[in-house]
């Protein structure tokens, strides 16, 4: 087992630093240059990536706010409005913030009349690297807590009981999945790929690992999280299915 360590937050003299908040901002750096990288490897233009990066970080922390408290714990935020701001407290969906972000690049992109399928496989192939260290924050706050276990990997918190750490498990997670695109960044892919990479690895893994969790409300049995993870790896599907026809077609001509 692993013993339990909390951080929460960083004191620099006068100012709080939230630890959650502060590796979320770093996570969307991070994944913004390795989109960067991708778009110049890929010919792409690198300032469109940079340019749409701020709205998309916007658009993924109110959505992914407001899918938190929508899906997640609307009664308590009922009762405690206020607390819908207090995000360094933790509490942003994943699934949220993803659609908030799709919905806003699709517009930001069409707008900027580029090639929206290539700049969106590109900003998806930034995303894990991003996701490692908003995991790491989550894993720092224990906001995930699971199942009890005896897994090597369980988390004595301080009750004395060992239990699976979702933040954990989804932070390594996200660090094996950037290590599979930099593996497959070796050479050049159809576009489409990191789309479709993220969406099944992703979907299926979050899916199964939702099943240790405690705390997130269930609705016939499954997290929110669950069914959208259904929802994505069934894009996944569509999605590879579409690109291996468009390949055939082109060869074909």
């Amino acid at each position: 087992m692993l013993p339990y360590f909390s951080l929460t937050s960083l004191s620099l003299g006068p100012i709080t630093l939230h630890v959650w908040g502060l590796l979320v901002a770093l996570g969307f750096l991070v994944g913004t240059l390795m989109a960067g990288w991708m778009a110049k490897r890929r010919g792409l233009k690198t300032e469109v990536i940079y340019d749409i990066a701020p709205w998309l970080a916007i658009a993924g922390m109110v959505g992914g706010r407001l899918g938190h408290v929508l899906f997640y714990e609307p009664a308590y935020f009922l009762q405690n409005p206020l607390e819908i701001f207090a995000i360094w407290h933790g509490g942003l969906s994943v699934y949220g913030g993803i659609f908030a972000c799709i919905a806003v690049g699709l517009l930001y992109l069409r707008h900027k009349k580029v090639d929206v399928f290539a700049y969106s496989d590109v900003l998806i192939f930034g995303l894990p690297f991003g996701k490692i260290f908003g995991r790491i924050g989550c894993f720092l706050i224990h906001d995930h807590p699971g199942t009890l276990t005896d897994f090597v990997l369980g988390i004595k918190y301080p009750d004395g009981e060992v239990r699976h750490d979702l933040g954990l498990y989804l932070a390594m997670n996200a660090f094996v999945l950037s290590i599979l695109f930099l593996w497959l960044a070796r050479k050049e892919r159809p576009t489409g790929t990191y789309i479709v990479v993220f969406a099944l690895w992703y979907g299926v893994a979050r899916f199964f690992l939702d099943f240790l969790r405690v705390v997130d409300v269930r609705y016939f049995g499954l997290t929110p999280g669950q069914y959208f993870s259904l929802m994505l790896v069934v894009f996944g599907i569509a999605m590879a299915l579409w690109i291996t026809d468009r390949a055939k077609k082109r060869k074909g001509r």
